[in-house]
């Protein structure tokens, strides 16, 4: 493999977390806050994002696709 290749396979990478994961990983998140964010998810945009997968009971986190939802909430912040 090349290292292009490797770097593109590092890029594309998608890391799933469960909530107690991603609250340990970030402690600027709470599982509280997470759980509430997941819970309207469908009101807040999280869903349309494609940041929460589920698995059965399973609630995932698609870390990349939740701090892309982040930035777009960012409105009038500094650029």
């Amino acid at each position: 493999m090349s290292q292009k290749q490797q770097t593109e396979a590092v890029q594309t990478a998608i890391i799933y977390s469960t909530v107690n994961q991603f609250t340990n990983k970030h402690p600027a998140f709470t599982k509280g806050g997470i759980r509430a964010l997941i819970f309207n998810e469908n009101n807040n945009g999280l869903a349309k994002a494609g940041a929460v997968v589920r698995i059965g009971r399973k609630v995932l986190i698609d870390e990349s696709k939740f701090f892309a939802w982040v930035e777009s909430q960012n409105q009038g912040g500094a650029k």
